[in-house]
């Protein structure tokens, strides 16, 4: 598998890196194809309860598509939205660790995570009316859905560049942190995370995600609040909570 994309997990943490530092972290075909191979394994094993998403390099998290293939016609709407389908999907919290700037689809790709963590001193922006480029609609739902469409407007039809502070006032970022604090600041989000109890945040993230799809499956709700309410993970919550104690949760 290629070296531009990077997986490891360390306990019940995964962390997947855009490793193409060199092209901004650029994503072509080749990437997104190993993004989402890595992500099906993410799906697959039951030990990680939290991902991680970040760049190489101290620059840019990640600067879009690759102009070169999307000019070419190598990479379409399709490869990039099927990968951040996946992301989407994934039943696990994703936290997204923007180690600095992220530019066109790489702003996408941060939507398509749970928490997105940032740095102070670096840009976002969207120049796809600037290069010529019509956004299809599965993205520009996901800017809408995620910061409304006043903020998608000036971020798709006005180009807007917008600097740390504003990426975390319209709600873009929910942490803003000092540059030598970044590292410390992602794996202690993941680990307080996933210290949680497995079962009840996989539950809530299904029905997040249903309420924003307005579709909710009363009957499955019904099903997740009782699962959890059986579940090992509850009786060992409310013990640590009687013992005052940090609880040792094991997702049953």
């Amino acid at each position: 598998m290629t070296d531009t994309i990077l997986y490891r997990r360390e306990g019940h943490v995964g962390r997947l890196t855009i490793n193409v530092p060199e092209r901004h972290n650029s994503l072509g075909r080749e990437q997104l194809l190993a993004m989402q191979e890595h992500l099906y394994a993410v799906a697959a094993d039951r030990q990680v309860r939290v991902l991680i998403l970040t760049g190489a390099g101290e620059k840019t998290f990640c600067a879009g598509a690759s102009l070169q293939e999307l000019g070419s016609g190598e990479i379409g709407a399709d490869c990039f939205r099927a990968t951040t389908a996946q992301l989407v999907g994934l039943a696990i919290p994703t936290v997204c660790a923007l180690n600095g700037n992220v530019f066109g689809a790489g702003v996408e790709l941060a939507l398509s995570c749970d928490f997105r963590l940032g740095v102070e001193g670096s840009r976002m922006r969207v120049p796809a009316a600037a290069i010529g480029i019509c956004y299809p609609s599965s993205g520009v739902q996901r800017l809408v859905q995620a910061l409304g469409v006043n903020v998608a407007r000036r971020m798709l039809l006005a180009a807007e560049e917008f600097d740390a502070r504003a990426m975390l006032e319209i709600g873009f970022l929910d942490y803003l942190v000092l540059p030598g604090k970044f590292t410390d600041s992602t794996d202690e989000l993941a680990h307080k995370i996933g210290g949680l109890a497995p079962l009840a945040v996989r539950s809530m993230k299904n029905i997040l995600g249903q309420v924003l799809n307005a579709s909710v499956d009363e009957e499955q709700v019904r099903e997740l609040v009782d699962i959890c309410a059986r579940s090992e993970d509850f009786r060992e919550g409310l013990a640590a909570q009687r013992e005052k104690r940090q609880p040792r949760f094991s997702g049953a």
